[in-house]
């Protein structure tokens, strides 16, 4: 059984992820504002999700990664594309669960407390992506398949508002 800790009233990360989408739902409706919108989930995942020691975007910019809204500690403002794993996940456009950050290659140590990390790009259409949702935890293999799909599916809601725009100009 996921020991929740902050979260108490869940006896699984299935019954946690589901909470959060209704959640991320609520707090994004219709929402078209980007900023708004990952300022608000941040939050949201800061207060839910348990052994977590930093969460937020990264938003992509022509010369690479640029730190949008987060909860935490101060963090590294810009990321190279290819560098650390938020560079790393972007250049390849792909989700990374990285079990132990001291074990990636080019590792960014913005919190030397972070152990494990999970980041996830966030696609819009096509070759369209914005940036990545990053999250760090203190805790080795803190994160596993059940967080990938859980948080994947809570950034497909945080990228709809700017679907439906792009699909109708």
């Amino acid at each position: 059984m996921f020991n929740l800790s902050s979260t108490s009233a869940f006896s699984t990360k299935t019954e946690l992820y589901e909470f959060l989408l209704k959640q991320t739902q609520a707090l994004i409706g219709n929402e078209h504002d980007f900023i708004a919108n990952t300022a608000n989930l941040a939050s949201l995942l800061w207060y839910s999700l348990p052994q977590i020691n930093w969460v937020g975007f990264y938003r992509l910019k022509p010369e690479g990664l640029v730190l949008g809204p987060f909860q935490g500690k101060p963090a590294c403002i810009r990321i190279p594309l290819g560098r650390g794993v938020c560079g790393t996940a972007i250049q390849q456009k792909r989700s990374l669960l990285i079990p132990n950050v001291h074990k990636f290659p080019g590792h960014i140590t913005c919190d030397s407390e972070s152990l494990s990390e999970i980041v996830l790009p966030l696609h819009v259409c096509d070759d369209l992506f914005l940036g990545v949702l990053d999250i760090d935890s203190p805790i080795e293999n803190r994160f596993d398949e059940f967080d990938l799909q859980g948080l994947e599916k809570i950034i497909k809601l945080l990228t709809s508002p700017l679907k439906k725009l792009m699909s109708n100009p």
